[in-house]
């Protein structure tokens, strides 16, 4: 294991040079026993080349592990049984990936990735959470990037929903980015979900990473779920790479005036499945993952009957949340009229809501439901 991660920590060495060089000399331990004459022909950098002969990184492979171990994680590499399968199917995977978390769980249930866009809208934080937590409560494990916007509202609402999430980080285990989602890094772990990148300790977060961290979103999911994307998101560098390795696309449709709903209405029109509810997903995954979730000739589910309440709601509170929506908000003179309530019964109802984290409190006395 220690020339994997030697490997892996050598500077100028991505999944492609990896791979270019496993396929001429076989393995990591023959990389490092190769001649200078050998790796020359591979036009190595300069001080790549002198890392490798050196062994420069062995050492520091060994302090690795170790250190990884200490803050309960692992170290997994890419041949041996735990790796898994379908990230390994992919063209240039990753050599070594640092996980924590329950993560031989999650990497073996069936995956889909839900992400999209950092300055998301309220519908798209709001049509993302219904998604990730349905798509989480029917087994299914959420993978998303960590990142602001639509990857921490599908890692929390599945979280949130009792189901399993992966976030993949362009960092080190070490270094929480953003570091507002210090809490969500806790609350995916308490929930039995995992965090993983093929990226040593120490790393901060680079511009450059951030590719490298897709590939491997795409590459442990069934699909990719994309809610909200500009003209320019990531989110599409991700769902192009989906398509590359085999994955289903699918695209949440938005207001064609926003400029968050450019790249998903333009994967739509490219041949993304249009997504309103789960059942879209799960009817395009493997047949016997979908027959698994859906009941016997549930094969073109009809739109969600209204929205489900939350245990624990008073009867005011119950009021008010079937009446908001995650895509519109109500002012308050609104909701006074359609619930019935006193104008007390509803700020009551509303601060207690808040609390609970199931609605949003929008300037100009506006709510709408989260989920």
């Amino acid at each position: 294991m220690k020339e994997w991660i030697s490997l892996n920590m050598t500077p100028g060495i991505g999944p492609r040079k990896a791979t270019q060089l496993l396929e001429r000399f076989g393995s990591p331990e023959r990389v490092f026993h190769a001649l200078r004459t050998e790796l020359e022909e591979l036009r190595l950098p300069p001080d790549t080349l002198r890392s490798i002969l050196a062994k420069r990184f062995h050492d520091r492979a060994e302090e690795e592990l170790d250190r990884v171990r200490r803050i309960g994680g692992d170290i997994l590499i890419l041949d041996d049984g735990v790796y898994p399968q379908y990230l390994r199917e992919i063209h240039d995977p990753p050599i070594t990936l640092y996980v924590t978390g329950d993560w031989r769980t999650c990497l073996e249930m069936p995956c889909v990735a839900v992400i999209g866009s950092r300055r998301c809208t309220t519908y798209g934080r709001n049509a993302c959470s219904m998604l990730a937590r349905d798509l989480a409560e029917q087994g299914l494990c959420i993978v998303s990037g960590f990142a602001r916007g639509i990857d921490t509202a599908a890692h929390r609402a599945a979280a949130r929903a009792g189901g399993r999430t992966v976030a993949v980080m362009g960092t080190g285990l070490d270094d929480v980015y953003p570091a507002e989602n210090r809490r969500l890094f806790d609350e995916i772990l308490d929930a039995g979900g995992a965090i993983v990148t093929q990226f040593p300790l120490g790393t901060p977060p680079l511009r450059d990473n951030f590719p490298y961290r897709n590939r491997i979103i795409s590459g442990l999911s069934l699909g990719a779920v994309v809610v909200e994307a500009s003209e320019r998101s990531g989110s599409l560098i991700t769902a192009r790479l989906a398509m590359e390795q085999d994955r289903e696309v699918f695209a949440v449709p938005g207001n064609i005036t926003s400029r968050n709903s450019f790249g998903t209405n333009y994967l739509i029109k490219s041949g993304a499945k249009l997504v309103q509810h789960w059942q879209d997903v799960v009817t395009e995954l493997p047949d016997e993952i979908a027959a698994s979730i859906l009941p016997p000739g549930d094969k073109a589910p009809g739109a969600p009957e209204s929205p489900r309440l939350p245990p624990g709601l008073s009867g005011a509170e119950k009021k008010v949340y079937a009446v908001l929506k995650p895509d519109a908000h109500l002012h308050k003179d609104d909701l006074l009229e359609q619930t019935g309530l006193s104008f007390g019964e509803l700020n009551t109802a509303l601060v207690g809501l808040d609390l609970k984290d199931l609605i949003l409190a929008l300037p100009g006395d506006n709510y709408a439901r989260r989920h």
